[in-house]
């Protein structure tokens, strides 16, 4: 049975936005007006439906006390207790919600040129090169704007 408050279930209901639940118990909701392409946010919803449908699914695992025979190995008396799994989904879910943070947290200091570039540098792995070309800009300003992403990014997350 599929807890209808997770996030796996309100970010499944909500086709046109990302939804998590953040640190206070508040919703968050990502639409594609919180992004630089309607392809960008397509690549973040596909990634958070996967992620969170994960998750629901390994709590059902024990939340119904089955367990596949193929899951079963010769060696099972060692596999991890169930504690241990538990805290496992947990903090797999922590991170998940961290890391929206931190995208958001990054987004919004970021001019929309900067964090597209660097998005297509680090996430979909384009060349410098690539990019140019793609915006029709030169190298140069593509290099020097990712640069400068970067610094920023930096700033925001040094410790004092």
């Amino acid at each position: 049975m599929i807890n209808t408050k997770s996030d796996y279930a309100l970010n499944k209901k909500d086709t046109e936005a990302i939804v998590y639940i953040d640190a206070e118990g508040g919703i968050t909701r990502l639409s594609t007006d919180d992004f630089s392409s309607e392809e960008e946010f397509r690549c973040w919803k596909s990634w958070s439906d996967e992620n969170y449908h994960s998750i629901e699914n390994g709590n059902h695992l024990f939340a119904n006390h089955t367990l596949s025979l193929d899951l079963l190995a010769d060696g099972s008396a060692t596999a991890p207790g169930t504690d241990i799994r538990l805290e496992a989904i947990q903090e797999k879910a922590r991170q998940a919600i961290l890391f929206s943070y931190y995208v958001a947290e990054i987004k919004g200091r970021l001019t929309e040129i900067q964090f597209r570039r660097l998005w297509l540098y680090l996430v979909n792995d384009l060349t410098e090169a690539e990019i140019a070309s793609i915006e029709q800009v030169g190298q140069r300003r593509v290099s020097s704007s990712i640069l400068s992403a970067k610094r920023k990014i930096k700033n925001i997350f040094q410790t004092p």
